[in-house]
């Protein structure tokens, strides 16, 4: 029997491939010493992850390409794909539910959200709660922001999470939140008034995707609730002291940045890449052709191939760092420029690579009869917006483990 997941802000779904499990990725990184039990199936440089007991049984964004992404991915692995996205904003299905309409399904075990962090990034304005985009993106006329601007829509989770009462739930934002103010301190708090106060709300603590066998260096602030009245009595006291014990601790252990066991690079990442040019996959294929702006442009650096990754972002004008600059603009990659490959920026299967999402995650799509089409600016996009996979299946395969010592039966 599996548990019943409700995925908030899913974008192209991260989260819920890595909650699920069952996908490949680099051998490179899982820590077998520590794991050796998530191996399904090895096929040498690539592995098969052991399914979850979790499965998403309703997903959620505003983003059509977003679904278009996912509904594609998921579209052999669960019946009705499609109808299980629900395409709109987190406010709107709120007030419908709140007006009778039976929108969330009922028995959910675990509610999961990357609620939108633009406003809280330290690549965007940073302001926090007091965004001046509405839940739909747009820029608010009102001087004064409400609950439904964009940087206070962890709220609508929140109210997601007294409607259906989940046992736990999750949620997920950039580092530079415990930056602002008290804003972790705020979120936490109103997080904890779930369900009229029924939610222990452990410490949020930032969790450094390298560390996890992700080959980039994104750091994301987690937040973890417990439902009280679900809790063993010993969960119960463990979760609510000073420093949790480590049986009961819902953050999982890194696994990587040790001498044993050292971050996955970009060069592991890219392993079995043909140039674009010669690619068969169409997410190879593809890469922007934003010209070079210089070193004050966000963008314009060449990644290392023996090192992590910057963090990907969800970029909009097409300045992704590059794969190889020129001599001309000090590229360092000489031996590959003297055999005629050329300058050009990270391509969108290069970007997925290094949030750690499968090659048979599909991000560019013809335009068919039934969709639109799915080009490498809304790739980008979604695929910067995302949770890395694995770093979401290591927090997953924690939470899988510590189960029964966590809920009551």
């Amino acid at each position: 029997m599996k548990h019943r997941v409700v995925s908030l802000f899913s974008g192209c779904g991260g989260m819920d491939i890595g909650f699920e499990g069952n996908f490949k990725c680099l051998k490179k990184s899982i820590n077998t010493a520590i794991h050796p039990d998530w191996i399904k199936e090895d096929y040498g440089e690539w592995v098969l992850l052991e399914p979850t007991i979790f499965d998403t049984i309703f997903a959620n964004d505003i983003r059509s390409d977003a679904k278009l992404a996912w509904s594609n991915y998921y579209a052999n692995r669960k019946p009705n794909a499609s109808n299980i996205y629900h395409l709109a904003s987190i406010v709107d299905i709120v007030k419908k539910a709140y007006q009778g309409q039976n929108i969330f399904p009922k028995n959910v075990d675990i509610v999961t959200g990357g609620f939108p962090c633009q406003d809280f990034s330290i690549a965007g304005k940073r302001r926090g709660f007091d965004s001046q985009k509405s839940h739909t993106g747009e820029k608010l006329e009102a001087s004064e922001p409400s609950i439904e601007s964009r940087g206070q829509l962890y709220i609508w989770m929140r109210d997601v999470i007294s409607i259906t009462k989940p046992k736990l739930f999750i949620a997920e934002n950039v580092k530079g939140l415990t930056d602002l103010a008290d804003v972790k301190k705020v979120i936490e708090h109103d997080f904890a008034n779930a369900a009229n106060g029924g939610y222990i709300v452990v410490p949020a603590r930032v969790l450094y995707a390298a560390e996890y066998g992700v080959p980039q260096s994104r750091s994301r602030v987690i937040f973890f609730g417990f439902k009280k009245s679900a809790l063993r009595k010993k969960a119960l006291d463990a979760l609510t002291r000073s420093i949790i014990p480590i049986q009961y601790d819902p953050y999982p252990e890194p696994t990587h940045g040790t001498e044993d066991m050292p971050y996955v690079t970009c060069s592991d990442a890219f392993i079995g890449l043909d140039e674009p040019n010669v690619s068969k996959d169409p997410s190879q294929q593809k890469y922007s052709k934003a010209k070079y702006m210089g070193t004050h442009c966000q963008g314009q650096t060449e990644i290392k191939l023996d090192s992590i990754a910057p963090t990907i972002r969800s970029e909009h004008h097409g300045n992704i760092e590059y794969r190889r600059l020129s001599l001309e603009h000090n590229g360092k990659y000489k031996g590959e420029l003297q055999s005629g490959l050329s300058e050009r920026r990270l391509s969108v299967r290069e970007c997925a690579r290094i949030q750690t999402f499968p090659d048979d995650y599909e991000f560019i799509l013809p335009k068919t009869p039934d969709h639109a089409s799915l080009s490498s600016s809304d790739a980008y996009k979604i695929i910067g917006n995302a949770v890395p996979c694995v770093l979401a299946y290591n927090i997953a395969k924690n939470i899988e483990k510590k189960w029964d010592l966590y809920f009551k039966k």
